[in-house]
């Protein structure tokens, strides 16, 4: 069965909710040394890849990391988790094949204003599961080094989200402990209710400044469910306006360049193109034909439109 690949958003500093379950949601954390070694494998990857580890929580069947990339290399970070413990996994249990389901959910996150809300989502995790009534008296998360009852890893990065809670060490732990222990036992809604296109989650300037940089000049994807959700689709209006403003004086021609240009802008299907021109499907793509031939022969022609190519692909991104 063919899978959708999930739209992968990296550059330096990117900041990510990562989450990943067990094939047919069985445990990937089976005994005491496998959360061991997990952890041992988040180790090296900041050491290796440059990782920043914020927050963690290790289920039984999946976890939750907050992960920061100072070197834009999620891809790389996320191979060498998954790759090197399901490599240990499998030797240990003699097994061969996939441990985790699919790939990998990265959100992508605007740090400041949702870092440490999803750290407490992240942290009341084994409380809402009903595996302890405290986060913390659960041992796999981070919770415990947050609040200082244990010694922190050297790997883990308490500093930017306690850093919401006081200067001094002891009063951003208690801080912290108070924002998370005041959820505990109340229903409340998910940050991650919030999130945009399945992958983004922040203010609308951050959303607007990744789709701008990021996202612009790309088209969408049948294989990329995301991306068709967040790029704003070219409306057929916006390129009747288009055609019609360069190509006015040659009706012909425009009705052809129209259809063409629905086709590659819109997402539209046959059917629905046809149906504003009066058309049916195999007409429709008889003129893309037409259209791409007459381009292609026609470099003044060919101009024209790589111009109004960029400029339609430019006002999807104006707020």
């Amino acid at each position: 069965m063919h899978m959708a690949r999930p739209l992968r958003i990296t550059f330096p500093g990117a900041f990510y909710h990562v989450t990943s379950c067990g094939n047919e949601r069985k445990a990937v954390f089976k005994s005491k040394r496998d959360r061991e070694k997990y952890l041992e494998y988040l180790e090296s990857a900041t050491t290796r890849y440059d990782a920043v580890i914020h927050a963690f929580c290790l289920m039984d069947n999946h976890y939750h990391l907050l992960l920061e990339t100072p070197s834009g290399n999620l891809p790389r970070i996320m191979r060498h988790i998954n790759g090197a413990y399901t490599t240990y996994f499998n030797a240990k249990r003699a097994r061969s094949g996939h441990l985790f389901q699919g790939r990998y959910r990265a959100i992508l996150v605007d740090k400041d204003e949702y870092a440490k809300h999803l750290s407490r989502y992240i942290h009341l995790n084994p409380v809402r599961a009903k595996m302890v009534e405290t986060p913390g008296a659960y041992m796999w998360s981070s919770y415990r080094f947050f609040i200082g009852n244990e010694k922190s890893p050297k790997w883990l990065y308490r500093d930017f989200i306690l850093g919401y809670f006081g200067r001094k060490i002891s009063d951003a732990q208690n801080g912290y402990k108070e924002f998370v222990s005041s959820y505990v036992n109340k229903k409340y809604e998910s940050p991650l209710k919030d999130v945009v296109g399945s992958i983004l989650l922040g203010a609308p300037d951050f959303v607007n400044f990744v789709k701008e940089n990021f996202l612009s000049g790309k088209r969408p994807d049948k294989d990329l469910p995301a991306l068709r959700q967040l790029i704003p689709r070219i409306s057929m209006p916006d390129i009747f306006h288009a055609v019609d403003s360069e190509f006015g004086n040659d009706p012909t021609l425009a009705r052809v360049l129209k259809i063409y240009l629905c086709r590659q802008h819109t997402g539209e299907k046959l059917k629905a193109i046809g149906a504003n021109f009066g058309i049916s499907e195999s007409a429709v793509s008889h003129a893309c034909r037409r259209a791409t031939d007459r381009i292609r022969r026609n470099s003044k022609l060919r101009k024209k439109i790589e111009k109004m190519n960029k400029k339609l692909n430019q006002s999807r991104f104006k707020t």
